[in-house]
């Protein structure tokens, strides 16, 4: 289906250059008496780089739909990742620059949205927050009076992240995945 440059917003997916590209940011410039034109950053789905592009504002566009599913994850083996849809309960294994960064706050029965173009996974998206356990951290200091003091923690998933003073082995906490900044705790 054909989409108008006009029409192009954050996050539209189009094929440009017989390649799948995701819409990243976009201007509409409008300069005295030259002609609109929109300009566009596309960011690639299979490298990541983003390219800046102009269009005229009546230029089309062949727009890509894309099929998210809703997926669990189960393991990972090596470089490979293992998620089961939950629909049909078909497994589906992803390599790990599918993945990316996205293993870092996986665990077993992590739900997650995998996102599809012409029955090819290309991309992993993440629930906002994760509750992930702490499984090393250094222990509290007594008598520091100095507020805002943090620590390094690593997660059971491998994840190193900073933690308030206050935070021990063992502890569940909740962890942003757009940022890697920690939350909170998590009560029992």
């Amino acid at each position: 289906m054909a989409i108008k440059a006009i029409d192009l917003r954050r996050g539209i997916a189009v094929e440009y250059n017989s390649k799948l590209y995701v819409v990243h940011d976009f201007m509409k410039v409008s300069k005295g008496n030259w002609r609109s034109f929109m300009q566009v950053k596309l960011k690639d789905t299979q490298t990541g780089s983003i390219i800046e592009q102009r269009f005229r504002v009546d230029d089309t566009l062949e727009q890509a739909f894309l099929e998210q599913k809703s997926m669990e994850y189960l393991y990972s083996a090596a470089d490979t990742h293992h998620f089961m849809d939950l629909n049909d309960y078909e497994q589906l294994e992803l390599s790990g620059d599918v993945v990316g960064d996205a293993v870092k706050y996986l665990k077993p029965n992590t739900q997650v949205q995998i996102t599809m173009y012409q029955g090819k996974p290309f991309s992993v998206e993440l629930p906002n927050t994760v509750e992930l356990q702490i499984t090393d951290c250094p222990p509290s200091i007594k008598g520091a009076t100095v507020s805002n003091v943090g620590k390094d923690a690593t997660l059971e998933t491998g994840l190193v992240i900073n933690v308030p003073d206050f935070i021990a082995n063992g502890t569940v906490v909740r962890v942003d995945t757009r940022t890697g900044e920690y939350l909170g705790r998590v009560n029992d």
